[in-house]
This record gives structure tokens, sequence and C-alpha cells, in this order.
């Protein structure tokens, strides 16, 4: 008796898939036909005939809201940020000098001189970080040219996250302080093993 009924039941299964002018038993669907629209067709619900909708106003993926302005943009009040947000430690310096070198040292160079392996070759020049009008600029100025490009430099928004270009910011002020840096900013009992 299990082996009959065992037997129809592979006969049942054995036979979806197969095209025929008959509907086939469904004994379990499985969800093989479903009451909703697909991509890209059309509706007679909706006044325009389309069945693919376009998102309600203000909607923003999960996992994508972008609360503080300032910090993803380095701009609060149209104004640039003064102060990099990030807490400066050693592991940030640490992960912007690795983001540098990725990103920025083939056309700044690994100390920001500006004298890359890109410019070697193109007939443009990237600016100098070390510059007095660069020193001058504001650590939000720097986090938006980073994020959004200016002139010839584009933008890196979409591939460095904000937490890393922070970080970068971080490491571009410590290397103009190396580079501008003086004996007297030495602690005094270590100015001997200053070469």
């Amino acid at each position: 008796m299990k082996a009959v009924v065992l037997l129809c039941l592979l006969a049942l299964v054995g036979c979806a898939g197969r095209t025929s002018r008959v509907p086939p038993i469904e004994i379990f669907p499985d969800m093989d036909r479903q009451g909703k629209y697909m991509p890209q067709r059309s509706s007679t619900v909706f006044a325009d005939g389309r069945a693919s909708r376009p998102p309600v106003p203000g909607t923003v993926a999960r996992g994508l809201l972008k609360e503080d302005d300032a910090y993803t943009t380095g701009v609060a009040n149209n104004m640039y940020v003064g102060r990099n947000p990030e807490t400066m430690t050693r592991a940030l310096l640490t992960r912007g000098q690795e983001r540098f070198d990725i990103y920025c040292s083939p056309c700044h160079d690994r100390t920001g001189s500006g004298q890359g392996l890109v410019p070697k070759r193109a007939l443009w020049l990237p600016a100098n970080l070390h510059d007095e009008r660069i020193k001058q600029m504001t650590d939000g100025e720097l986090f938006n040219v980073i994020s959004f490009g200016r002139r010839s430099m584009p933008g890196y928004r979409f591939q460095i996250p904000e937490k890393d270009r922070w970080a970068i910011v971080a490491y571009v002020r410590a290397l103009q302080r190396a580079t501008s840096g003086k004996v007297d900013d030495v602690p005094p009992e270590l100015r001997s093993e200053v070469r």
C-alpha cells in the first residue's frame, strides 16, 4: 500500500514543469504563480498603466540614511567644517596613510608633493599639498575636495567611505606638519636625537 502511494506521488511530482494544454494538478504550488507585478509590465490598477512605481519622495534605502550633513559633506550651514570630527588616534592616522597611499599617492606622491606617477605621464600637475594655500584650507574643505573633486581632480565619494576620507584629511595634516616642523616643536629632552 505504501509503495503504491509513493509511486503515485512520484508520478505527480515527475509531471511538474511539462508543457500541456491541460492545467496541471498542483498539490504544493510552492509559489510558482504569485499574484504580483513583474518589473516593466503593464497594470490596470494605476492611471499611468505602469506596474513599476517610483519610490515615495524622501525614501532612503536601508543603511544609507545620512543624517549628519557636516560629517558626510564637510559643509555645515554653508560653511566648511573647521576641524576634523574624528578623534585623532594612531589608528586613524594609520588608516589615513593606507588610504592616502592607495588613492592619493598616484598623483600627489607619498609625500604629498604633487610629483606622483600620473603627472609624469600627463599634461597636468596635481596640487602640492604642502603649499600655503592648501595648509590654510579647513579640514572640511579638504574633505569636500576629496569627496567631490576640484578642477581636474575627480571626486572619490563613491570609492572611499566618509570615515576613511576624514582619516585621509588627518594624514594630510600630519604630512603638512612633518614638512613644516621646527626644532622648537621637538620636546627639549628629544632634541639631541634630531638629525
